[in-house]
């Protein structure tokens, strides 16, 4: 495959590609992200000499309607995306996070709310992590599969996934778990993931986790908070997340403030925006997003 150079695309060029390129993937991951079989992947495997991630990677492209062999601008954008863009993740890494470990989820349900595992196909393409930024301005989601079955956690809402215990989960958590000191608010709870990560830290002093939905605190009060090791340092709060913010941020403290209020950035671009109108009550605390390079990407956009 051609080696791509960033200096034969003009920024126009680079702005188009990228809009292809995640216009191809939502397509793709919306439609059928199980289509790849591991049989199609093995003959490429054997018939074309390549590794597996490659042909995993050759597969991908095809589903999504590039012609790699045939036209040289699908050439291009392969080359300039895909290598960056697609990984095989080890079940392992992702297995052995000590919430997983340390925390049994059992199925249960509480009003709108059900707890309950889902699991990736072998080869199911899947967003691994938030979108990567490159120097250049390309710009591209970075997607991951398991040659094999892999179970999660997962928070339904009316029949909906809000939120999953996936590897992009663990990925997009890890920047503000490392930011986690002292005094934490977090906006949202979902399975209480961030919120265990964070009460672990010999750093974090306290946690105070704002959460709207009564049945949520009831699921999480019942099955998981017991097993937090450090359960004393979590308070929990029934209430709006913007009313909060608004009536007691001023005078609460906090030196990390992390919102999680969103499902995807559909809907987390305008409660993303609201939220950083905020800021300014607390000007010593540190404002964290889950989510925020990606949808930074479509800041002064219209979300996808």
């Amino acid at each position: 495959m051609e080696y791509w150079n960033a200096a034969g695309w003009t920024r126009q060029e680079i702005e188009g590609a990228n809009a292809e390129i995640l216009y191809r993937v939502g397509a793709f991951l919306n439609g059928n992200p199980a289509w790849i079989q591991e049989e199609e992947v093995r003959c490429l495997v054997e018939d074309c000499g390549v590794v597996e991630e490659e042909a995993y990677r050759l597969l991908l492209a095809a589903a999504m309607g590039l012609d790699v062999a045939g036209r040289s601008r699908d050439r291009a954008l392969y080359a300039a995306y895909f290598p960056g863009m697609v990984r095989r993740l080890e079940p392992r890494i992702y297995q052995e996070d000590s919430y997983l470990r340390h925390v049994r989820i059992v199925p249960a349900r509480e009003g709108r709310w059900e707890w309950d595992w889902r699991c990736y196909a072998p080869y199911e393409a899947f967003v691994r992590d938030d979108f990567a930024v490159l120097p250049d301005g390309r710009v591209f989601p970075r997607l991951g599969y398991f040659s094999q079955e892999f179970r999660y956690p997962a928070v339904l809402e009316d029949g909906r996934e809000w939120m999953l215990i996936t590897p992009n989960e663990m990925e997009t958590m890890r920047p503000a778990i490392r930011a986690a000191q002292g005094k934490v608010l977090t906006l949202g709870l979902g399975m209480g993931y961030y919120a265990y990560h964070v009460c672990e830290k010999e750093t974090v002093h306290s946690l105070t986790v704002v959460e709207r939905d009564p049945a949520a605190i009831a699921l999480f009060t019942r099955y998981i908070l017991p097993q937090f090791p450090h359960g004393e340092k979590l308070r929990l709060v029934e209430g709006d997340a913007f009313a909060y913010v608004r009536e007691h941020l001023a005078e609460g403290g906090f030196d990390v403030v992390f919102t999680d209020l969103w499902h995807d950035v559909s809907d987390g671009l305008p409660l993303y925006r609201r939220m950083k109108a905020l800021e300014g009550l607390s000007p010593g605390s540190r404002f964290l997003y889950w989510i925020e390079p990606t949808l930074r990407c479509y800041e002064g956009k219209d979300a996808p």
